[in-house]
């Protein structure tokens, strides 16, 4: 007794199926992957509330962190001013924050920015998670400090009051001498 072997088109189909399967699984996996300390992390970033690009590259010389967010996150909120001020002891000159929000709609975003008018921060809306994806995201709050080579230092998933002194450490280590050496403000 002979076995029964599909249709060479069911087979067909069933090849076909796998092989998209895996190409897609190729093409989204380094998506998902969180960058790797010690190399540049995805560059783009998006567009900030006027529109305009955001990169990585485009802050050269900077220290730069990238941290994704969401409104319903408490822990977001109570780090989002936190990084405002840092920003604003050290320097725009010195220091850039991006603070992404993560997959909300547009209001929910909008709201937050609004609400906190005094946070100088450069605000992205990641609607679809595209760029959040691009990180390796899948908690909140997760920040990315990046050196001033556009070199990823360090990397922090969630927030506690305990981690902003190591934190602060951590960022200020990545500053030129001449910059730790001014008084604050100047």
């Amino acid at each position: 007794m002979q076995g029964t072997v599909a249709a060479p088109s069911t087979c067909a189909r069933v090849l076909t199926l796998a092989a998209g399967a895996i190409l897609v699984f190729a093409l989204i996996a380094p998506a998902m992957a969180a960058p790797l300390r010690g190399e540049p992390p995805p560059d783009a970033l998006g567009r900030d509330r006027s529109g305009a690009d955001v990169s990585i590259s485009q802050h050269r010389g900077k220290v730069v962190i990238v941290t994704f967010w969401a409104s319903w996150c408490g822990p977001c909120r109570r780090e989002l001013p936190i990084l405002g001020k840092l920003r604003g002891i050290v320097g725009p000159e010195h220091l850039e924050i991006i603070a992404i929000n993560y997959k909300e709609p547009r209001r929910e975003f909008l709201d937050v920015i609004r609400g906190n008018p005094g946070i100088a921060l450069t605000w992205v809306h990641d609607t679809r998670g595209v760029i959040s994806a691009s990180y390796g995201v899948e908690a909140l709050p997760h920040m990315f400090i990046i050196d001033r080579d556009g070199n990823l230092a360090h990397v922090h998933r969630g927030y506690s009051a305990e981690m902003i002194d190591g934190f602060v450490q951590e960022m200020l280590a990545l500053l030129p001498a001449e910059v730790l050496a001014q008084p604050a403000g100047s």
